[in-house]
């Protein structure tokens, strides 16, 4: 059975969508998705499920990223990126010296707040805000707090900053990028954007399509491996057939997180959760 996760790196200039597709025509098989949207225009890791790893994938969306990225100073756009309209510009500003450019990150680092940018797929009112701002309507999207656990400044050139960032779920690059000119008081965008890591999915060990094609099923990675941000939860011998037929297991532990992976021994068994009142495990995803 071909199933597993799979540490693609995407290639500017492909939606996810393009890389869920070639995915399905090299394995032949349609049960394919992915974790964490990348824009066409940014490169980066991007988690890939297949066969029945497709039912673990909504687990990868908690994990936290980093990425790679060119920050732009003199103009800002209506995306956030370097493909959108030019909404504001500057020609003439003052560079900001490195000390004053790692003050200002300091003020970005830890819990923040945000608000992603018109163009993203943030649902509103059920709809995508790209594809409202598309059709002319307002969009006014909620801010939202993330945390930012490092942000450094990498390189500094005239009109650019380097920056690694790493960062919880829902993080908007662009939309640092844009408020980290804003604090400098000079319009900024985002220029490239590599995504270095989702989880335990990492860049150095990332496979290119074009290697796919030619591994196949030996670049699947276990979906059990893959999750190591789950909290592990061993299940006693006896509990293991009730656990796989959807049973629940009374256990004396009185605080568990709300999902967690299941094992008897070393066999992955699914991921469970935990009812507080009643002190018992229960399958939420048999595997």
């Amino acid at each position: 059975m071909t199933e597993g996760f799979l540490n693609l790196l995407k290639p500017p200039g492909m939606t996810s969508h393009d890389v869920i597709g070639a995915v399905r025509r090299i394995f032949g098989i349609k049960r394919v998705g992915h974790a964490g949207t990348l824009d066409p225009g940014a490169a980066g890791i991007l988690p890939v499920a297949v066969g029945r790893a497709a039912r673990l994938i909504e687990y990868l969306a908690d994990c936290d990223k980093a990425y790679r990225t060119e920050l732009i100073l003199g103009y800002a756009t209506d995306t956030g990126d370097d493909t959108g309209k030019v909404v504001e510009r500057r020609e003439n500003f003052r560079m900001p010296s490195e000390d004053e450019i790692r003050e200002v990150l300091k003020r970005f680092t830890g819990r923040i707040r945000q608000v992603p940018p018109k163009y993203s797929a943030v649902k509103i009112g059920g709809k995508r805000a790209c594809d409202l701002a598309r059709a002319a309507q307002e969009v006014e999207i909620p801010e939202r707090e993330v945390e930012i656990s490092r942000l450094e400044l990498k390189e500094v050139r005239p009109g650019k900053l380097f920056l690694e960032a790493e960062c919880s779920k829902g993080t908007y690059i662009r939309t640092l990028c844009a408020d980290i000119g804003r604090a400098l008081g000079i319009p900024a965008t985002m220029g490239f954007l590599l995504r270095t890591r989702v989880g335990d999915f990492r860049l150095e060990d990332a496979v290119i399509l074009e290697e796919l094609r030619e591994r196949k099923e030996e670049a699947l990675l276990a979906p059990e491996a893959c999750l190591s941000a789950l909290f592990r939860y061993d299940l006693p011998e006896h509990r293991k057939k009730a656990f796989c037929n959807g049973l629940s297991t009374n256990v004396k532990e009185e605080h568990l997180p709300k999902h967690f992976r299941v094992y008897c021994g070393e066999e992955f068994l699914g991921i469970g959760g935990y009812r507080s009142e009643e002190k018992s495990i229960i399958p939420i995803k048999v595997y």
